[in-house]
């Protein structure tokens, strides 16, 4: 068994990756283990860990459980390596799978862990988190009165889970607030509807896309259709596809949604440690949309899948990118399963690569054209901008030039959304604001 995966900044567990499955090890793993950890220095310090591991046992206070500390050792080790790589046992391998098939039960928020405390990426769109008014950048200190420090991600994301209909109290630290601020949401199951569609002006079709699980190719087909049925081929402008603060999900399905807009060509390459290692995949099914123009609309939030597409159509001189710099997630994680009971284990292997040959790792993806939304006086200072380059053991860059971090906000009411009205402007003609945009000087197309 061998499949890609994209998984999200963590739609309730962990952080954005970029997954391959692999077949449970076996022992030419091992021997390629024991081969590439250098031989006896390496299993010279498999003795320290034996001993300490003795000692524990014979002389802790209490008994310890010998599988949780076993667990703990792994984890402590995955986790050292950089944000993105860690062991699952197996009920967060099955959590897992369960997220990525665009329904699983909890808040609904995508997060990391940072400085000991759980960070939200982002809320996910129509779901309790978003209700109650989460922000990007806010930090959780506490569940029910308990404190994250101290927790394992996977630990604080299980404990904010429950059976439906019922409460859980979030203690929450926002940059710029005075105190921390206590927040109650009630549990539901979350349907991930990751595409959403409407027209505007009766000339452009408007696709907000929330996430890449198994429904959003299907979800963005039937986008395309009925915007094609409601707007005529003559009066139809042009499409704006927004990724914001979309953070990722199966590669799959950045590949066929890229394909949904292109005729041809590759739409991202992964490269790893050795030159044997590197994977291409390109497009295929061809442009449903016939060519029209294309708008993406990108920002601090868009990670992962989001990358891969916006950085394809861009290559391809596909699409227009607007907003602000995305995330800048571009290591792939390869998923190990490690037999029956044993979880798996998501350890990164590899950078991926846009058709030009750029790297986003810890760089991101700048747009187009640039826009800077107005954020409310109440919100000013207190949202956070985040980058890939500003998590800690981040991978670094390619070629050691990284970014920081991009605006992230978009406002909850369309009439006040400045890079949406620049995408309508754009499909219409009219120049963007020259104080607030600029254009770059137009490349050459990326071979197909």
């Amino acid at each position: 068994m061998r499949k890609s995966l994209l998984f999200p900044l963590g739609a309730l567990t962990g952080v954005c990756l970029t997954l391959l499955v692999t077949s449970p090890q076996g022992e030419n793993w091992v021997a390629a283990a024991r081969a590439a950890a250098g031989g006896d220095d390496a299993y010279a310090q498999l003795n320290l860990f034996g001993e300490v591991f003795e000692r524990v046992k014979a002389s802790y206070v209490e008994k310890p459980d010998n599988a949780k500390l076993i667990e703990g050792a792994i984890n402590g080790m995955v986790t050292s390596l950089d944000p993105h790589s860690r062991y699952m046992n197996e009920k967060s391998w099955s959590e897992m799978q369960e997220t990525t098939s665009g329904e699983f039960g909890g808040l609904g928020i995508e997060v990391t862990m940072e400085e000991g405390l759980v960070k939200v990426v982002a809320p996910i769109d129509d779901t309790p988190a978003s209700k109650a008014g989460l922000l990007s950048g806010d930090l959780i200190s506490k569940i029910d009165g308990d404190n994250v420090q101290g927790m394992t991600l996977e630990q604080a994301v299980n404990k904010m889970k429950g059976p439906v209909d019922t409460k859980t109290k979030l203690t929450i630290l926002r940059k710029g607030a005075d105190a921390p601020i206590d927040v109650a949401i009630t549990r539901e199951i979350i349907h991930v509807r990751p595409v959403r569609y409407h027209t505007e002006n009766g000339d452009i079709g408007y696709i907000r896309v929330t996430s890449f699980n198994e429904q959003t190719t299907d979800g963005l087909r039937k986008a395309i259709s009925a915007i094609s049925k409601e707007i005529p081929p003559e009066k139809l402008a042009g499409y704006v596809v927004d990724l914001r603060n979309n953070p990722g999900g199966l590669l799959d399905q950045a590949v066929s949604v890229s394909s949904a807009f292109l005729a041809r060509g590759e739409v991202v390459s992964t490269r790893g440690r050795n030159p044997e290692e590197t994977q291409r995949f390109t497009a295929h099914g061809g442009d449903l949309t016939k060519g029209k123009p294309l708008v993406v609309l990108i920002n601090g939030g868009s990670a992962s899948a989001s990358e891969i597409v916006a950085g394809a159509l861009h290559d391809h001189k596909r699409a227009t990118l607007i907003g602000t710099r995305s995330f800048g997630k571009g290591s792939v994680q390869t998923i190990i399963p490690l037999g029956s009971g044993s979880g798996a284990l998501a350890l990164t292997t590899a950078r991926y690569y846009t058709p030009s040959g750029r790297s986003i790792q810890a760089q991101g993806i700048a747009p187009d054209i640039e826009i800077l939304q107005d954020v409310p006086p109440e919100l000013k200072g207190r949202i956070d901008t985040m980058a890939e380059s500003q998590m800690r053991g981040h991978l670094s860059a390619a070629d050691g030039t990284e970014q920081t971090g991009s605006q992230s906000y978009v406002p909850p009411e369309e009439k006040d959304d400045k890079a949406l009205h620049a995408a309508f402007d754009f499909l219409h003609g009219v120049t963007a604001n020259a104080a607030t945009a600029a254009r770059p000087t137009p490349k050459a197309a990326v071979p197909n």
